[in-house]
């Protein structure tokens, strides 16, 4: 993501496993807003009550797999939604975001509730509970990630795999001015290499890793000596990720193809499973 409403140092990073970190929570942003041009904000301005009666964007989330999933969203900057909730197959929620507001969306599936505990199998945020209140989602997970920006700026999104995958998903803007689609609509879980795939406990497939999570390399991760652009170029795990979903982000330094922009107005219909 680009901007200047940007993520800390409390999201996703490649770059610090080795630190103990979760890859979901600690990097993935900060490198890809080197990119986007910077944005004075005036942040009295915004705190004024009124701001959000004056713009709002909706997130209408739709559950088109052949099972229960549960989104969940991880603030980054602004004020804090909903973090959670359950879709069963074919239906959809609308949630009403901040506006400027940065963050990040996915959806967990193999969902389970047992003994008062909440526990997914996958894109699990660890919090017991539907709502993830404030923590990240446990790689690998298709990220789909805004910045929302004031009336008159453009808003930046873009689907991610830095953190690897665990669902297909598609991003459609509604209204706006010169907004395109981004998605990564294959179920990569069915081709994903044997070295990446994470399984259930049957022994199915139900997340893909990046190479930076799997392997900790920087030359993978884009750290040490691979932290520019000029000297981390794609991998062939890289590429397996691009060939399938050319859209979405494959690794750190993959912003030209990945990131996109719609004028300020538009609302987002994010479907898992297109």
């Amino acid at each position: 993501m680009n901007g200047d409403l940007r993520f800390q140092s409390s999201i996703c990073s490649c770059n610090h496993v080795a630190a103990g970190k979760r890859l979901s929570e600690t990097r993935e942003w900060r490198t890809k807003e080197r990119a986007r041009p910077i944005v004075e904000v005036n942040w009295l301005s915004l705190r004024r009550p009124q701001f959000a009666r004056i713009h709002s964007t909706r997130f209408t989330i739709k559950n088109n797999c052949p099972y229960g999933i549960a989104p969940a969203t991880l603030t980054g900057t602004g004020d804090s939604v909903s973090t959670g909730f359950e879709l069963a197959p074919q239906v959809s929620n609308t949630i009403t975001m901040p506006v400027p507001w940065s963050g990040r969306v996915w959806a967990r599936f193999g969902c389970s509730n047992n003994g008062g505990k909440f526990h997914c199998n996958s894109g699990d945020c660890g919090s017991g509970q539907v709502g993830c209140n404030g923590a990240g989602a446990a790689p690998p997970a298709t990220l789909v990630e805004f910045t929302l920006s004031p009336a008159g700026q453009n808003d930046f999104y873009d689907v991610s795999l830095v953190d690897g995958f665990n669902l297909p998903v598609l991003v459609v803007p509604q209204g706006g001015a010169r907004c395109p689609t981004t998605d990564c609509p294959v179920d990569i879980n069915a081709q994903c290499p044997q070295e990446l795939a994470v399984k259930d406990a049957s022994g199915g497939t139900i997340g893909c890793k990046s190479a930076c999570l799997q392997f900790n390399k920087p030359e993978y991760c884009c750290t040490g000596n691979y932290n520019r652009p000029e000297t981390c170029p794609p991998t062939n795990y890289s590429r397996f990720f691009k060939n399938l979903c050319p859209k979405a982000y494959s690794y750190a330094y993959d912003d030209t193809s990945s990131t996109f922009t719609c004028g300020n107005g538009a609302d987002y219909l994010i479907t898992f499973c297109p």
